[in-house]
């Protein structure tokens, strides 16, 4: 009697299944800019999911192309926009915007998560959240774009994503971006990433936003504003001074 085998998924058909696995197109629309499917792939493939499969190409090239295109177009965009500024002032705000965690509260508003390729492991430990994998994943979309399009096709997408991350680094003070500010803290508290939740009242054309972010379960601070990203901003500021002033368990 013979026994029938299962014949054994090739490692490049098990990377193409993963990658049909997920619909990309509303992350291409988050992005606002085509990518091929060859290259796509490659831009979400973490070096985890390669590894696992007989080392198969991952996105740390790519990242390294993005990381550049990212300095320059934040850099760039951050000179025209305060011509008076000096060096001095400029480089922390750069320095905060590219941060891992600015990066990676981009790739979350984007949906990004979902779509990345990581290995087992990796998937067990939550891998899809981590800040540095979704930072290394959303510069290797940037250089991706890059290399498909050409360096202003890239940096529109840079700059249209990081707007108002741009805009609040530059106002009164440095540090403005209080949910890039917040999640700083709680990594460094260990604890996971914020969420947050809003609610809109009154008319189409007089609308107040109230949101609420919670830290670890916990409501720390809430928001109003005309629309929902000032009142998140606002949420996130009194959770960081929060987090200053007490601990979690009080």
């Amino acid at each position: 009697m013979t026994r029938s085998r299962k014949k054994k998924i090739s490692d490049e058909d098990a990377w193409l299944k993963a990658f049909d696995a997920v619909d990309h197109a509303p992350l291409l629309e988050n992005l606002g800019a085509q990518v091929s499917p060859e290259m796509l792939k490659l831009a979400l493939t973490h070096r985890s999911f390669a590894n696992e499969h007989n080392h198969l190409p991952n996105n740390e090239r790519l990242e390294f192309v993005g990381d550049a295109v990212l300095g320059l177009s934040v850099a760039t965009k951050l000179f025209e926009l305060y011509p008076s500024r000096p060096e001095s002032e400029l480089s922390p705000m750069r320095a905060s915007i590219v941060s891992r965690y600015g990066l990676a509260d981009i790739a979350r508003e984007i949906g990004l998560g979902d779509h990345v390729l990581i290995g087992r492991g990796e998937e067990l430990t939550g891998g899809r959240e981590k800040e540095s994998i979704l930072a290394d994943t959303t510069e290797a979309l940037f250089g991706a774009i890059y290399l498909e399009h050409g360096f202003e096709a890239a940096s529109d997408v840079v700059l249209r994503l990081f707007d108002e991350k741009l805009r609040t680094a530059t106002a009164s003070t440095k540090h403005q971006d209080w949910k890039t500010a917040l999640q700083v803290r709680l990594a460094e508290l260990k604890l996971p990433v914020a969420e947050y939740l809003s609610e809109v009242a009154g008319p189409e054309h007089d609308q107040t936003f109230t949101a609420q972010v919670l830290v670890d379960g916990a409501v720390r601070g809430t928001g109003n504003g005309p629309n929902k990203k000032l009142a998140e901003q606002e949420a996130a500021h009194q959770a960081v001074l929060y987090l200053r002033d007490h601990a979690l368990d009080a």
